[in-house]
């Protein structure tokens, strides 16, 4: 099993910036990709962003530019720098990992953190 603590969620200004860290730890496991997933009320939980082991990066539309992923594979932690933030920013964030652990992969998700961007 994983465990992800996320923070770094909380309230900005629109034009603002926040950033997210999420932190995975366990026994006995391997994390291929880490990312960041966002959800409202009524909605389908989406991709934000991913990164892989050697540093690929995957950005939806409506962030690039903006966010920026990045991990530290010594931490097993991944974090996300949000810039310029806007309204429609506004979600729970969810910290999302996929690992190996005995060989099998699994995904893994941390509790979520709201961000919420309003003047």
């Amino acid at each position: 099993q994983v465990q992800l603590v996320e923070s770094g969620g909380g309230l900005v200004q629109p034009g603002g910036s926040l950033r997210l860290s999420c932190a995975a730890s366990g026994n006995d496991f391997s994390i291929n990709a880490m990312g960041w997933y966002r959800q409202t009320p009524g909605k389908e939980r989406e991709l934000v962003a991913r990164i892989f082991t050697g540093g690929d990066t995957y950005y939806a539309d409506s962030v690039k530019g903006r966010f920026t992923i990045a991990r530290d594979n010594t931490k097993n932690t991944v974090d996300l720098q949000m810039n310029s933030l806007k309204s429609e920013d506004t979600a729970v964030y969810y910290c999302n990992v996929c690992a190996y652990t005995g060989g099998s992969p699994g995904y893994y998700w941390g509790q979520g953190t709201q961000v919420t961007v309003s003047s």
